[in-house]
């Protein structure tokens, strides 16, 4: 698992909210509040349960990826039901979603850094 791509990915979120919330396009809601959909998230929920479940920093990172997922699907249902400066607002940096991104990159660092990846 590459945890960089995992962070950028992440991160590239807030991009997609932005371009959909410019095209008006519709998102979908149900796989983003998905944690287990995403590569991270099937790493999360399998091979790294597995190899990781017993370090200190797994379910923090768990627990903060499915938060982050519980957000971004909020922001996609702001998107889908027009509430585009809504949406754009919950992208700032102290809203539930910009703290929950804020957690997971933070998570995803210590875990590689306690894991030794």
């Amino acid at each position: 698992m590459n945890l960089d791509e995992a962070i950028q990915a992440h991160a590239d979120w807030k991009k997609k909210f932005r371009v959909a919330i410019h095209k008006q396009e519709t998102m979908d809601t149900s796989t983003i509040a998905k944690d287990d959909c995403c590569v991270l998230g099937k790493w999360l929920h399998a091979e790294a349960k597995s190899l990781y479940a017993d370090i200190e920093s797994y379910p923090v990172l768990v627990s903060h990826h499915k938060t982050f997922h519980a957000e971004a699907g909020k922001v996609a249902s702001l998107v889908n039901t027009k509430k585009y400066a809504e949406a754009e607002l919950a992208l700032d940096a102290h809203t539930p979603y910009g703290v929950a991104s804020q957690a997971v990159g933070q998570a995803i660092y210590r875990l590689r850094k306690e894991a030794g990846l």
